[in-house]
């Protein structure tokens, strides 16, 4: 058996098998087989680095597949495990070709076009424009993510009336989080790097799976999910959100990995408490099974990681379900339409835009 320069060794040889993974690993929860979880997971890169799976190997194949990503197996790694970077390895050298999952081809191609992303605002006017008031000593850029864009618009507007200092820069491209976490991860640092170099200054985010990929290869000082950005900066809500003349009950799904990945997890719900009544559900930091793509490259699976957390929104008897991330929006929206939920799901900036500012 020949070894083969697939994994970054350091990170592969980090792993102890200690089994700590195993309970923070949502698709360990559904299975309970070694194999769907980060120490199995860990086993089978081993194996095709040491040549004893070929890469046709079904349960590899199965494996880097199944696998959400979410990343919450690395904050409770005694050793430091940086899993996230092995499983882009492994997809990177697993999904070339037709191997990638086909919808994942199509997306990436699409938002590696930034004219075809620009078209969006032709029919869904996300903001746009320089800063309307005052500008801070050092310019301050809005970010605005593909899904976005396309999907919820009036994120990026409430942004800009939460904070007129924000400038909304033109022909902006993706950050490469989609690539990187699809088998490109070179393809998707070169889309980030490009990105910061058109953003001027401080770059704010509206997607917790942006942040994290964009803050890696820019700089973490440089990049400010928009609770992070609203808390540096003083911002004090000037209302509050009300339900038939009471303060509304709220709720916060993390992004896995703004939680995760960036360690973001008190901003948000300390600007959710200031305008309303805030509860914190049971599971708020696991997976929502949206997970980039992985809602549409395995719907079932996704359902099935769905399904114990839209029972305890339920049971949470809330008004508003407060998201920081455009991929849970929608798969929190639609999962709580499929039940016919009273239950509302915005994105923070639109929450506290209800507020009044």
């Amino acid at each position: 058996m020949t070894e083969r320069p697939i994994f970054d060794k350091d990170l592969l040889d980090r792993c102890i098998s200690c089994g700590f993974c195993l309970p923070a690993c949502p698709t360990y929860a559904m299975t309970g087989k070694e194999t769907s979880s980060p120490r199995g997971r860990i086993t089978l890169m081993r194996a095709l680095e040491t040549g004893r799976l070929d890469d046709d190997d079904p349960t590899l194949a199965e494996e880097s597949s199944f696998c959400l990503g979410c990343r919450a197996c690395e904050t409770v790694c005694p050793a430091g495990v940086q899993y996230g970077s092995l499983l882009e390895q492994w997809r990177d050298h697993q999904w070339q070709g037709r191997r990638r999952p086909w919808i994942a081809r199509v997306l990436m191609a699409v938002v590696s076009r930034p004219a075809l992303l620009r078209l969006q605002r032709l029919v869904r006017r996300h903001a746009s424009g320089p800063a309307r008031a005052a500008a801070p000593e050092a310019p301050v850029s809005l970010m605005l993510g593909c899904v976005e864009r396309g999907l919820y618009p009036g994120v990026s507007r409430a942004v800009r009336r939460l904070r007129p200092e924000v400038s909304v820069p033109a022909g902006q491209g993706c950050c490469g989080a989609l690539h990187a976490h699809n088998g490109d991860s070179e393809g998707g640092a070169r889309l980030a790097r490009e990105l910061g170099g058109r953003l001027p200054g401080t770059i704010v985010t509206t997607a917790g799976g942006c942040a994290a990929h964009l803050a890696h290869h820019v700089g973490r000082d440089r990049v400010k999910e928009l609770s992070e950005y609203l808390t540096e900066a003083g911002y004090e809500p000037a209302g509050q959100v009300t339900v038939d003349g009471r303060r509304a009950r709220a709720a916060l799904q993390d992004s896995c990995h703004l939680r995760n990945g960036l360690g973001v997890t008190r901003p948000p719900r300390e600007l959710i408490a200031a305008v309303a009544d805030y509860v914190e559900l049971p599971g708020a930091g696991d997976c929502c099974g949206a997970a980039g793509t992985y809602a549409m490259v395995r719907p079932a699976d996704s359902r099935a990681v769905l399904d114990p957390k839209l029972d305890a929104i339920e049971a949470a008897d809330l008004d508003y379900l407060v998201t920081v991330n455009p991929g849970c929006l929608r798969q929190l929206q639609q999962g709580l339409r499929r039940r016919r939920s009273r239950v509302k799901v915005v994105h923070l900036a639109e929450f506290l835009a209800l507020a009044g500012g």
